[in-house]
């Protein structure tokens, strides 16, 4: 039954179930899909490396060593800690002025070699000796090659 509202043109309809299909479904009228906004999850990056920083190369009172450069990472403070990175790949990324493949950034690789002293700072051998304007300068220590 249609019933008429007073001093309106809609008609109401009383509410009736959808009827039964099949044991106990019921069959799904085809509603129009509202918009709705998808919020896209965003993770956050994960860092695969430790952060290090360059402190200059191994020296003494009078001799510089610039094939030995030595780097303190973040969270290490022993020179037990430092063994787990003996081995470890080291990069040294830069930006430089010319463009060269599409990119402006640069990068140096080197390898972690062993400890200097027992404070955790440990000694590296890069393929190019690091320039000292890098002394100071952020860098990567990577979790390869893994000897776990």
């Amino acid at each position: 039954q249609a019933i008429l509202a007073a001093g309106s043109n809609l008609a109401f309809t009383p509410h009736t179930h959808a009827p039964e299909t099949m044991a106990g479904e019921k069959a799904v009228a085809a509603k129009p899909k509202a918009k709705t906004t998808k919020k896209s999850v965003r993770k956050t990056p994960t860092r695969l490396y430790s952060k290090g920083t360059i402190l200059g190369y191994k020296r003494s009172k009078s001799n510089c060593y610039a094939t030995c450069t030595l780097v303190k990472i973040d969270g290490v403070q022993t020179k037990e800690d430092a063994q787990w990175y003996f081995g470890k790949r080291i990069a040294y990324v830069y930006r430089a002025k010319k463009e060269v493949k599409g990119t402006k950034f640069r990068v140096m690789w080197g390898k972690v070699r062993r400890a200097h002293g027992s404070s955790g700072v440990v000694r590296t051998k890069w393929h190019k000796n690091i320039p000292p304007r890098a002394f100071g300068a952020q860098c990567r220590i990577m979790m390869y090659p893994s000897t776990i």
